[in-house]
């Protein structure tokens, strides 16, 4: 069934060979070929021109020693080459009046084009003679090769794997030397290929042609060429091995040739019945008992024959089942297996070890491995060095890495890295640096791994500028830092509280097309909302949610506390609406959750918006905190509610709550903006939360009280509350005297806060100009600090002193979260009201400013009308 009607044999011409076609299975008129007889030869010596080159003729010599070698099959196959390409030169000289003609319905086309086109109408016969092709293909090769089925070609379960196919012709030298010739290098096509022409016959021509002959020596194959399987074609024909095919054939069978493709899955499929044979021992090793006698066994079943050391690699990496399951089976394959290098799958059971977190086991293995006389190698020790930092003692990691000269090892980065990060786990932020200072005297070459190291131990012991000055050091020396390093440096660098620095990395990051995963946003995240960065927290969130990354309760909560203290009520509600929506349980409102958005509400005074949050809080099922009582508390008094901030304290009470000093604090706000004929309820829930406290309070209420005795009280509760809470205590009771119009004692309360440093670099003195530093101070203690400064210069003028050109007084810029009022605003209508010369700087934002002159006019007209 060839390709072609008549073909030439070899030489300048023989007889005629016509191959035997069966036509009794044809199924349909598509399968028929097409017969066409070769257009006549000018000359038996002429050139052919094949594909627009001119290839001159053989000579008679050549053609008659190529004919006496290769003899009857090859014969035959050189000259159905040599015809098929005269036809082909024949067919492609220029001729006006050739038609093309239809293979399915014998019609005529001018052009080649036209032909092609015409071809659409016979799709559906053209797509049935290539199934009818494939199947013929495969029932051919099954009944060929005997012991090979076609079912491994088509994906179809494999029955029987015969010895006959081959995975590629080895590099054989030809039959004879007498000859002189070898056969070159073969190139089929493969079964079903596209590049064959639509003749109608159902096989390929390839399949049917044997190894053509070609002068010259056959030369090594190409790197990575996969040569065709030859299978014998019909069932009384012997399969042949390739080496064979040097010597001259007698027999006229042609042979089949399988594609690379086929071959290569044959390859496929007999790796991976080995993988699943490994597979399964590692399996049935996972089941054993630890015990030496079922290991044994075990591995024994699944390995008749000797195991190599890659099986015994992956069979140790792949087990799940104990520790002391894989050192015994360590111990097996030491003694069974043909190994070259031990220490490899020493390593793959350290690694186990690392795995499981056993250090005594990992220790008890290296011994093992001493008296076996292996020797470790680097791979060996940054296996055994992280065990140490992950489950070892304190200090091992190091100590390890200490033994390396006297194994005979050096060091490397990924060594180094390894007990870097070891010694900032353990808190031993020297070791690891110095270590870092020795890879590099060492001239080791940095990489983003170490790199991130180092800067995760400068940030864990507080040091920002070190980690920072990594960051730049490896760039400087064109280490490229990748996704790990972006990730170090920017929550270095949130921990720090640098937001614009987190912002400059980032869009480095993006410029460098390193592309952000979820921990880069959670980095951003948390840096943004420390520092308050409410509209870039915002905009980091929306990418997260639009790219449905997970945010946990705990970046929740962070960004609910940020919006509580800038007061983004509509965006607060919109993250815990998402919150409360949210499908995954882990991401649901906690009692921090609700904690932040009481907060927020009593920002605002917002007293529905609380109490429904507490409602949903206990239907949540979650009680009250301190934290919760402590805002709801001060929401109550923001909205001047006395009454629910007793019914709240009753709250406390009953639920058992120790009140803390932040809480007495909350209460001290409460009663500073507490009407004057309520302030006896506030101050009793003060009383029976600190009576001290509440000491203090009734002494600055108490007009009959001295100013001294209220000092001391004031200063021995100062002096035992904790630090955080001392300037917060210090404004409201300054707020509380301004409201009473305690002047005096307001005065005395700040003299003893500045003798306790609690305000501190209130006032700063040039000889260009002296400042008052008010920012952080509540109204009242600013109001308080600014009369007892303009006494201070007053003074200052009456013992003959000169005040410097420039007088000034700051502010801020920001507002109170509380009271939702600027100092700032608050300070200027104060300002205005007594007449003093100080004017807003139009330059800097919160500043008050003013000449020496002016303010020497004024100190003497107010002091002469006082008089």
């Amino acid at each position: 069934m060839g390709g072609g009607g008549s073909e030439g044999s070899g030489g300048g011409g023989g007889a005629s060979v016509r191959e035997t076609r069966d036509f009794a299975n044809v199924a349909s008129f598509s399968e028929l070929p097409f017969l066409r007889s070769a257009p006549p030869r000018e000359s038996p010596n002429s050139g052919i021109r094949l594909f627009g080159i001119d290839v001159p003729p053989a000579s008679p010599e050549g053609r008659m020693k190529e004919a006496a070698a290769v003899g009857g099959s090859a014969t035959s196959a050189a000259a159905t080459q040599r015809s098929s390409g005269t036809a082909i030169a024949a067919n492609a000289a220029p001729d006006s009046n050739r038609k093309f003609e239809c293979h399915y319905c014998c019609r005529h086309f001018p052009t080649s084009q036209a032909l092609g086109g015409h071809q659409n109408a016979h799709k559906r016969e053209r797509q049935h003679a290539k199934r009818v092709q494939m199947q013929s293909a495969m029932a051919a090769a099954a009944a060929a090769a005997g012991g090979v089925h076609h079912h491994h070609l088509l994906s179809y379960p494999q029955h029987r794997f015969g010895a006959t196919l081959y995975p590629s012709w080895p590099t054989v030298s030809g039959g004879s030397s007498a000859a002189g010739f070898s056969y070159g290098q073969q190139f089929y096509r493969g079964i079903g290929s596209v590049g064959q022409p639509i003749n109608g016959n159902p096989l390929p021509g390839a399949l049917w042609r044997g190894p053509l002959a070609s002068h010259g020596n056959m030369g090594m194959p190409l790197a990575g060429e996969r040569r065709p399987v030859a299978l014998s074609m019909f069932g009384g024909d012997e399969p042949r091995a390739s080496a064979s095919l040097g010597a001259p054939s007698s027999s006229s069978s042609s042979s089949l040739v399988l594609s690379p493709q086929a071959a290569e899955l044959a390859r496929a499929r007999a790796g991976s019945a080995r993988r699943a044979r490994l597979a399964s021992a590692a399996a049935a090793l996972a089941a054993c008992q630890p015990a030496e006698a079922p290991v044994a066994a075990s591995l024994e079943t699944a390995f008749p024959e000797t195991p190599s050391e890659q099986d015994a690699v992956i069979v140790l990496n792949t087990a799940a089942g104990s520790p002391a399951t894989a050192v015994l089976a360590l111990r097996w394959f030491l003694q069974n297996a043909e190994v070259r290098n031990k220490v490899i799958l020493y390593n793959v059971v350290f690694k186990v070890l690392r795995k499981k977190r056993r250090w005594s086991e990992t220790e008890a293995l290296w011994d093992e491995m001493m008296r076996d006389g292996v020797r470790p190698d680097n791979t060996t020790f940054s296996t055994v060095i992280s065990s140490a930092r992950a489950c070892g003692p304190p200090g091992k990691a190091v100590e390890w890495f200490e033994k390396m000269p006297e194994a005979g090892c050096s060091p490397d980065m990924l060594t180094y890295s390894v007990v870097i990060d070891a010694c900032g786990r353990a808190g031993n932020a020297e070791m690891a640096l110095r270590l870092y200072d020795r890879a590099r005297d060492e001239r080791c070459q940095l990489d983003p791994v170490i790199c991130a190291t180092v800067m995760k131990v400068h940030s864990t012991s507080g040091n920002f500028d070190g980690a920072l000055n990594v960051f730049e050091e490896m760039k400087a020396v064109s280490v490229k830092p990748n996704l790990v390093v972006y990730n170090t440096v920017l929550d270095a660098m949130g921990r720090a509280m640098r937001p614009w620095v987190v912002k400059t990395i980032h869009r480095e990051m993006v410029s460098q097309q390193v592309q952000p995963n979820r921990a880069t946003y959670c980095c951003l995240l948390q840096a943004y909302t420390r520092a308050r960065y409410g509209e870039d927290a915002m905009v980091v969130y929306r990418v997260m949610k639009d790219e449905a990354m997970d945010i946990d309760v705990v970046l929740y909560n962070m960004l609910l506390s940020m919006c509580a203290d800038i007061g983004y009520a509509e965006e607060a509600e919109e993250i815990f609406r998402d919150m409360k929506t949210s499908m995954d349980s882990r991401f649901k409102p906690d009692s921090w959750t609700y904690s932040s958005m009481v907060t927020l509400y009593s920002c605002t005074g917002n007293v529905p918006g609380a109490e429904g949050i507490l409602k949903e809080m206990k239907e949540a099922g979650f009680k009250p905190n301190i934290f919760i009582l402590t805002s709801l508390i001060r929401c109550y008094g923001k909205a001047e509610c006395t009454d629910d901030v007793v019914r709240s304290f009753g709250m406390l009470e009953d639920l058992k709550i120790t009140p803390d000093d932040r809480f007495c604090g909350c209460l001290l706000t409460v009663a500073a903006d507490t009407p004057v004929e309520e302030l006896g309820k506030v101050g009793d829930c003060i009383d029976r939360s600190n009576a001290q406290l509440g000491a203090v309070v009734k002494l600055l209420v108490d007009r009959k009280a001295s100013t001294e005795s209220f000092k001391e009280a004031a200063r021995a509760i100062l002096s035992g509350v904790c630090s955080v809470v001392k300037m917060p205590y210090c404004n409201c009771l300054m707020d509380l005297c301004v409201n009473l119009g305690q002047m005096e004692k307001a005065c005395a309360l700040l003299d003893a806060a500045l003798q306790l440093d609690i305000y501190s670099n209130v006032q700063t003195r040039t000889q260009v100009q002296w400042s008052l530093h008010l920012r952080g101070l509540s109204v009242g203690a600013a109001l308080t600090t600014l009369h007892v400064w303009m006494n201070d210069l007053y003074t200052t003028l009456q013992n003959g002193e000169e005040l410097p050109p420039l007088l000034g007084i700051h502010t801020g810029e920001g507002k109170n979260m509380y009271s939702g009022k600027g100092l700032v605003s608050v300070f200027e209508s104060h300002l205005k009201e007594l007449d003093v010369p100080f004017h807003a700087a139009p330059d800097k934002a919160g500043w008050f400013l003013t000449t020496s002159v002016a303010a020497k006019h004024w100190l003497e007209a107010k002091k002469s009308s006082e008089s």
